[in-house]
């Protein structure tokens, strides 16, 4: 069966669960960046702030991938991409986290520009966890989107 451009995608849910996590992502990226001076480190908070606009974004694209079947994936595949996405919100927090406690381990370049002395240990594992995780759930998210192009190609 081949899909003419426009016809329903495969994934209408799917894709909306997306859009509307990247919309309050960049939501609460623009909110984020009304407290940059408030933070004790700004461009630790910047950075955070930057972080919630580009997962918001990306997760607004990859909805709008399978929306309009550009991306064709499975419902494990749409729900495992979702998962990624949602991921990033740990991501963006720990970047929150960072601007307040100084943590310097997991973004060192940024945090040497801040001025960050270090937090507690627990504090930096959190961070670096907050980060790894969704790293690798967002990898596994676009090797899937990438491959749902291919399939999309194919069809």
């Amino acid at each position: 069966m081949t899909r003419e451009y426009g016809q329903a995608a495969a994934n209408p849910g799917q894709a909306r669960y997306l859009t509307m996590n990247g919309a309050l992502m960049m939501l609460a990226g623009l909110l984020c960046g009304l407290t940059v001076g408030a933070a004790p480190y700004p461009r630790l908070m910047l950075t955070a702030h930057i972080q919630f606009l580009v997962n918001g974004m990306v997760s607004v694209f990859a909805g709008l991938m399978l929306k309009t079947a550009l991306s064709i994936v499975s419902g494990r595949s749409a729900t495992l991409i979702i998962w990624g996405h949602i991921s990033a919100w740990a991501v963006c927090f720990s970047e929150v986290a960072a601007a307040f406690w100084g943590a310097n381990k997991t973004l060192p370049m940024a945090a040497a520009q801040a001025g960050a002395s270090g937090a507690a240990p627990w504090q930096e594992s959190l961070v670096l966890a907050c980060h790894m995780v969704p790293a690798f759930l967002l990898i596994a998210s676009w090797a899937l989107l990438v491959r749902g192009v291919f399939r999309s190609e194919i069809r």
